[in-house]
């Protein structure tokens, strides 16, 4: 694993449901890829080969057009340390996740 990349899909499209919808189409299309892979609010993070998570962002483009938008602009940040391996997603993120099971078992 050389790079983080976090990308931010908005589909040009009416409604929230429809929003969802085509959003959830792209982030289909990353879990079939097989990379790690953290779903947030606003963005999905992936970690892994730089080539292959840059390929990855392109076809994002396509799932989108294919899943019904007539356009769509993406926000993509990326990390890539080619000598090295980069900070993983769980190490940047469980500290700060680490209540959400006790939250739901409270809750449910």
């Amino acid at each position: 694993m050389n790079a983080n990349v976090a990308i931010q899909v908005l589909p040009a499209v009416q409604g929230d449901d429809e929003i969802v919808r085509v959003v959830d189409a792209v982030i289909d299309y990353i879990k079939s890829t097989g990379v790690n892979y953290y779903v947030g609010p606003c963005e999905t993070a992936m970690e892994g080969d730089y080539e292959e998570l840059m390929d990855i962002v392109k076809h994002c483009q396509y799932i989108a057009i294919e899943a019904g938008a007539p356009s769509v602009m993406s926000y993509v940040k990326i990390t890539y340390k080619p000598d090295g391996e980069k900070l993983t997603i769980e190490r940047k993120t469980a500290k700060h996740h680490k209540n959400d099971i006790l939250k739901k078992m409270k809750s449910a």
